[in-house]
């Protein structure tokens, strides 16, 4: 997954890396950044990117439609591309568990990526640390599942935002950490000084495995374009604000161990006609 993002910035930017595999997802790809930071406009990006792969359709999750497609995004008025984006719009934590759970029913075409947008809004419904790694466990399986129904050598990306602030509270920064050790490719959104009525963000890209970090500059634009640019590579030792935290630690929340009982991972992998497990009532 950070390999097609990685292909949406540097398109933008007019450098090709030449290192992409169409067929290879990656690791499932957490997407941080403040309020305003572009994470819609760069998941409907990625979502363009694959669309025109020439695989299964896209599956976008979010609360709410889209207001306006976003400018200086390759593919936006692809008739052909934007066809193959499927949206759903599941109003509360429930409902996205449903949709999650309900995969192995859909008929069709398999989603050969799937995206969430603003995953903090149904966080916020369940903080706990138990409903975190549960929702996280489930987008993993689902994503694998839709991988093993694909075929033999495709894969099911699985791309997802998360809005971050910089005074973030215990309970936030659990969460991230939580999360993190189920999305082990963060790409991270960070401002940066823009002109007279732009927002200029610093975008960094970490692989979750073989291969360079990569850093790029996002600006918005008052008329709603966007551009990217190579982030300089003499000033590329950024202070962002990470919050990791290893396989092997032990987490609490509220006084409660996490328990093990979903194994965290991104090669999560599914057998015959195994589906995603049921929500809890």
């Amino acid at each position: 997954m950070a390999e097609t993002l990685r292909r949406v910035l540097s398109r933008c930017s007019a450098v090709e890396t030449g290192e992409a595999d169409a067929a290879e997802a990656g690791p499932p790809l957490l997407l941080l950044g403040p309020p305003g930071s572009g994470k819609t406009t760069l998941l409907f990006a990625a979502a363009l990117e694959a669309a025109g792969e020439g695989r299964g359709p896209i599956l976008f999750l979010t609360r709410r439609p889209l207001q306006n497609l976003p400018r200086g995004v390759a593919g936006t008025l692809d008739p052909l591309r934007l066809q193959k984006i499927r949206f759903q719009y599941p109003p509360s934590t429930r409902e996205l568990l449903r949709l999650l759970c309900s995969a192995h029913e859909a008929t069709g075409p398999v989603p050969s990526l799937v995206l969430l947008d603003s995953l903090e809004e149904y966080l916020a419904e369940d903080p706990g640390c138990q409903e975190v790694a549960y929702l996280a466990a489930l987008l993993l399986d689902t994503a694998a599942y839709f991988g093993h129904r694909a075929g033999p050598s495709r894969h099911c990306g699985l791309l997802v935002a998360l809005q971050t602030r910089e005074e973030a509270d215990s309970g936030e920064t659990l969460q991230r950490a939580l999360l993190q050790r189920y999305f082990p490719a963060p790409c991270w959104l960070q401002a940066d000084a823009a002109g007279p009525g732009e927002h200029s963000f610093r975008v960094c890209l970490e692989p979750g495995g073989p291969g360079p970090r990569a850093e790029w500059g996002v600006t918005f634009h008052p008329d709603g374009e966007m551009t990217i640019t190579p982030w300089p590579p003499q000033t590329r030792e950024p202070s962002l604000h990470k919050s990791s935290i290893s396989r092997g630690s032990a987490l609490s929340c509220r006084g409660q161990p996490l328990s093990a009982s979903v194994s965290p991972g991104w090669n999560t992998s599914l057998s015959g006609t195994d589906a995603a497990p049921r929500p809890k009532e």
